[in-house]
C-alpha cells in the first residue's frame, strides 16, 4: 500500500483567527458559567497584551485565563460546555487566514492526509477539523459524567505535540517524506521540526528566531497581502505568495 505523506496544523492563530480556548472563555462568561467578576482580570491581562505592554503579556494573559476555566470547570456541565462549543465554531469556524485555508485546499488535492493538533478542546477541534476535510486530530479532552464535569486528560502542551503527531503518523501510516507543518508560536517547533518541511506562519518573536536559524520558510498574512520570506544567500527575501 502506498504512504501518503502528511500535513499538519496548528489551529488557534495559524487557521483560526483568534484563539478558540480564549473565544471558549467569552463564550462560558455569557453564558453565565463563568463568574463575569472573576473575567475581569482576565480581560486586564488581554488589555496589557493588547497594549505590549511586555514581552510576556501574552503569556500572563493565557495563565490568568487558563488559571480561571481550570478553577471554574468543577460547576458547569455537559449541556452548557457543548452549547458553548457550538457557539464558538459557529463564529469562527470561517474566520481563517486565506493562506492556510487555500493551503488545505491545495495539499488535499495532492492526496495528503491532514492533522490537526491543539490544546484547545477536542469537542472545539474536532468541529474545525470536520468542517475542513481534515483526516484526524487532536485537542485537550474534557470528560463528564451524569452531565457534570469530571476531569480533563492531558493539556496538548508544546512538549507534547511531537509525541502526538508520532501516534497520528502511526495510526494512519503516514509517509514523512515530503510532510508538511504549519504553526505560529514557539509552542509548535517540536511538531514543525518532525515535518520535513516546516512553515512558520505569522510567527511569535520565538518561532521567527528559530525559523531563522534553520532557514525555514517563513509566511506572513497581512490584511489582504501574503508575504513569503525565502532564505537566498545568507538573508531572507521578502516575495508576495504568488512568486
Amino acid at each position: 500500500m502506498k504512504q501518503r505523506p502528511y500535513a499538519v496544523f496548528d489551529i488557534d492563530g495559524t487557521l483560526i483567527r483568534w484563539q478558540l480556548y480564549h473565544a471558549m472563555a467569552d463564550t462560558l462568561v455569557k453564558l453565565k458559567a463563568i463568574d463575569p467578576g472573576e473575567y475581569k482580570e482576565v480581560l486586564s491581562a488581554r488589555m496589557n497584551w493588547k497594549n505590549r505592554d511586555s514581552s510576556n503579556s501574552f503569556i500572563d494573559y493565557e495563565k490568568a485565563l487558563i488559571r480561571l476555566i481550570e478553577k471554574s470547570l468543577p460547576s458547569i456541565n455537559h449541556a452548557t460546555f457543548h452549547e458553548a462549543c457550538n457557539n464558538v465554531v459557529e463564529r469562527y469556524r470561517g474566520q481563517v487566514y486565506a493562506y492556510t485555508r487555500e493551503l488545505i485546499k491545495k495539499l488535499k488535492q495532492q492526496d495528503y492526509l491532514l492533522f490537526a493538533i491543539s490544546a484547545s478542546p477536542e469537542e472545539l477541534v474536532g468541529e474545525i477539523a470536520k468542517y475542513y476535510g481534515f483526516d484526524d486530530y487532536v485537542g485537550t479532552a474534557y470528560r463528564f459524567e451524569n452531565n457534570h464535569y469530571k476531569e480533563h486528560g492531558p493539556t496538548i502542551l508544546a512538549s507534547a505535540k511531537p509525541k502526538r503527531l508520532a501516534e497520528l503518523v502511526k495510526k494512519h501510516h503516514a509517509a514523512r517524506k515530503d510532510s508538511v507543518a504549519v504553526g505560529d508560536s514557539a509552542g509548535d517547533i517540536g511538531m514543525l521540526e518532525y515535518a520535513q518541511k516546516a512553515i512558520a506562519f505569522n510567527p511569535s518573536r520565538e518561532l521567527f528566531d528559530y525559523a531563522a536559524e534553520r532557514h525555514w520558510q517563513i509566511v506572513i498574512e497581512r490584511k489582504n497581502m501574503i508575504y513569503k520570506l525565502r532564505h537566498e544567500n545568507g538573508q531572507y527575501v521578502l516575495k508576495t505568495a504568488g512568486e
